[in-house]
Parts: C-alpha cells; structure tokens; sequence
C-alpha cells in the first residue's frame, strides 16, 4: 500500500505548513443537522474569503448552485467522518489541489488495522484504461499487465469517476495519479466493508475472463506481496547517490525535508540534506562524471530550502523558484500563521514571521508578493557536466517546481513523463477550522507562477519523453532509458 510520504504529498506546501489542530468532537459522536449546516456555511463563506481564487476553474455560480443543493441536503445528524466526506466533496469541486479536506487515510488504517477487508490490487491508469499495477489478492488468475475493464457491473471509468469526486485536483490526470495510490481507499469510502468484487479483466491479446475477487486484510496482502515477483521500489533507500555504468552519475534526493525528523523544527532543518548534497556531489567530481540524472520520480516535494541547496551545484547563474509569489491577506491566513508561531516558534520557522510581518503592513483582501530572493550557483564552483531530470505523474509540489526551474533556466534537460501537479499552481496551503465538527479546510492563500512566467496551470513537459511501464521492474528500464539517452 502507499506509504506515508506518498500520502502526505499533496498536502506538503511551498512555503507553508499547517497550523494546530482545533479541538474534534468524538468521531462516533452525532452532529446535529443545524451544526452541520452552519459548518457547511462556514466553511464556503471562509473559502471565498481567504482563497486566493476559489473560482479559477469552477464558476462561482456552479459552486453557488452546487452548494445550495448540498446545503438543502443536511437534514440528519452525522458523525464527524461522514461530514468530512460530505463536506469534501463540496471542496473538491472547485478543483483545486489545494482546496481540500484531509483524505480518509486516518479511517482506512484504522479500519484495517482492526482486520477489515480491502481491494487488493494497486492500479495504473493510461488514458482511459485501467490495468493492474500489483495483485496483492492471491490469485494466480490475475497477472500484472491484465486490463481490467468492469467492476461490479461497470466500467472502470465509471469507477474513475466515482472515486475521484472525492479528490481534490485541477485535472483528470491528476486525479488518476493519486487514484493510483489510494483507488481502495475510495472505493472502500463508496462500496463500504465488502466481502469482495466480481471483475472483468484481460491480458494483451487475450480474451476476457470474469472472476470474483476476494477483499483482502492489510495482512493477506502482504502475504501475497512476499510471493510476487519483486517490483521497482524507489523509496528504499530514500535518497541515493552512485554512479551507473558509462560514468553517468546518478542522484536520488528524497523529499525535500526530513522525513525522519522527530520534531517540527527538525522536519525543516537543512543541515543534514546538505551534507548528503555535498558529499554526493564530491564523489561525482572525483570520480570525473560529465553526466548526472537527478530522479525526482514519485517525489513529494517539500521546501525550496532544500531543493535550491541542490539546483546550487549545477546551477550557471542565479535564480528563483518562482517569478511570482503573490499572497491574499486574509484573517484566516494571519491567524493560522499567528497559530503556527505561538503553537511552536522553532518549527515556524523564518517564513512564518516573514508573513507575520508582510500582514501587518497590508489590508485585509489586498494581494501582495512576497518576496523571494535568488539563490546564487556555488562560488567555488559545481557540477560543469550535462544535467539531466526525471520525472513522472507522481512528481509533487517543490519536486515539479525544481523540474520547472531546472527546465526555464536551461540548467538541464527534463526527461520522463508529464508531472500532473502544475508548474504554475495555487498554493502555500493554509487551514481554518470549522466551529462545530473541528474539520480542517485547505486552501491555497498563494499564487504562484513557474519561472518563465507562464500563467497557465499544467504540469511540467518533459523535454524528451519516456514511456512509463504499466509494471516496473527493479531492473528499472526508465532509468535505463534516461542512461541511454545521456550518454547520447
């Protein structure tokens, strides 16, 4: 199943992190209909305030209509995690990455945890057909590679689009990136505990074949993990840095923040993601290399802190990772940041006062930019060799800015897949609470434009395209590819 720094990767932020938690009601605990429906209210009123542009991709009378509808729809209690996905679903329609309540993970591990029974098999999406990623299911009947074609009677994209409703995201194909994750999550929230699925599947150039797929434990699937054939894994290790055959040096950076840190401080601290850039970097030189592919495949970002330590070494003359950063003031944005501060100064960190005193100099509604410095190339000298970056569909947040940077900058050459997550974005989530239910609502306070100051919202191109496999070896014939076509 996905792992927790997957699962975080929409929810990491430039420059921003999220502040305490309100206090919750119990979670089997009964909210009434009238707190619900002023949570509801709330929470639209809230949005329209504080966003940056609530209505960049979904007219305000869509959302005006969309939402009368569903408030209208409140006329029992409910529990707060059926408010959360109620209210999710109002969220999601602004499709917005950002614009978005937490994902039901929390209940699905829970549920799990105490035996419950799932889909056991992880997808890939390719335009509109589904196949199987991974069978954690136990049959031998079912083969990575199959497409699957119905589920239950429908067709998968069908399916695509029930589940995906639930998922914030600008565009389609971001939806099937994160769907290709968390697909038994949604239709466990859809379908409920069940025993199991009747599907329709085929392989290349076979005919179809109906079966009945049983639901699985989270330990039935890991059972029938340990007996399948080893897949591709680039979370392990976490960063990584050697040479591959013909000289060609190769960097793995991880996210870009401390995925083991302890405390909020330490998540943010950079001094041990340098020292592992410093020394990768050091053996690249002595050892002569003059080509580098940096993968940034399945990165979920983090912090240009980070990243710009990195892009420094190659880098051939300064640069930012943005040419806008512009900010709406609201009192929902000063009171989380005021929340952060007060909750941990430490772990705020610099930027947090920085926005601290950028509202305090302006109105409450205005948009303002907030400024970036450059970061400079090292003076003592870098990496002279060709730059080559590798990205994919689950390339997130800094991850597609540090593509967009390295592309607009002409500091290398991008390879791979399109990003789904935009170069140009809605972002710096902050959150507000809502009164009765204590839901956190994300929000974009920021818009932020890629380097060469291209408006529009869509992922990162790459300049030379690699086909990514329905299933991946640890032989990893992408990385091959991306090797072949440095050495060219």
């Amino acid at each position: 199943m996905p792992s927790n720094i997957r699962r975080i990767c929409r929810l990491l932020c430039l420059l921003a992190c999220a502040a305490p938690a309100a206090a919750a009601p119990p979670a089997e605990a009964k909210i009434s209909a009238a707190e619900l429906q002023a949570d509801f209210t709330q929470m639209y009123q809230d949005l329209q305030a504080a966003h940056f542009n609530l209505f960049a991709f979904t007219p305000k009378r869509d959302m005006d209509r969309r939402f009368a509808h569903m408030l209208a729809a409140i006329r029992n209690p409910s529990t707060r995690f059926q408010a959360q996905l109620r209210f999710e679903l109002f969220a999601a329609s602004a499709h917005m990455g950002h614009t978005r309540l937490d994902s039901p993970t929390s209940q699905w591990d829970a549920y799990r945890k105490n035996g419950g029974k799932g889909f056991p098999l992880q997808i890939r999406i390719v335009g509109q057909r589904v196949y199987v990623a991974e069978n954690l299911s136990g049959l031998a009947s079912i083969v990575p590679g199959d497409e699957i074609t119905s589920l239950n009677g429908q067709g998968m994209l069908r399916w695509l689009e029930r589940t995906e409703r639930h998922v914030s995201a600008e565009t389609a194909y971001m939806a099937h990136s994160i769907m290709e994750y968390d697909f038994a999550i949604y239709l466990w929230v859809e379908l409920g505990a069940v025993d199991g699925f009747d599907l329709a599947v085929r392989g290349k150039g076979a005919s179809m074949r109906h079966l009945h797929l049983p639901a699985r434990t989270a330990q039935e699937m890991l059972l029938a993990r340990q007996s399948q054939p080893a897949m591709l894994n680039l979370e392990k290790p976490l960063r990584e840095a050697k040479l591959l055959e013909g000289h060609v040096a190769y960097l793995r950076p991880g996210p870009f923040y401390n995925a083991d840190a302890k405390t909020g401080a330490e998540e943010w601290d950079v001094s041990s993601f340098k020292a592992f850039i410093d020394d990768a970097f050091a053996g690249f030189l002595r050892a002569g290399a003059d080509r580098l592919i940096i993968d940034l495949r399945g990165n979920p970002g983090g912090d240009n802190l980070f990243s710009d330590v990195m892009v420094s070494w190659f880098a051939t003359k300064p640069f930012r990772f943005a040419s806008q950063f512009k900010v709406k003031v609201s009192e929902q944005s000063i009171a989380a940041n005021a929340a952060r501060i007060a909750h941990d100064a430490e772990a705020a960190g610099p930027v947090s006062r920085e926005y601290a005193q950028l509202y305090a100099r302006s109105r409450i509604g205005e948009i303002v930019d907030f400024p970036l410095a450059e970061a400079l190339p090292r003076a003592d000298g870098g990496f002279t060799g060709k730059v080559f970056v590798l990205i994919d569909r689950q390339s997130y947040s800094n991850a597609v800015a540090v593509a967009a940077l390295v592309q607009d900058y002409q500091f290398g050459a991008i390879l791979g897949e399109a990003t789904s997550d935009m170069a140009t974005t809605y972002g710096a989530m902050e959150q507000f609470s809502l009164a009765h239910t204590g839901l956190l609502v994300g929000y974009p306070k920021a818009r932020i434009v890629r380097p060469n100051g291209d408006l529009r919202s869509h992922g990162v191109a790459p300049d030379i395209e690699i086909r990514i496999p329905v299933v991946q070896s640890p032989a990893d014939e992408v990385l091959q590819q991306a090797r072949a076509i440095a050495l060219r």
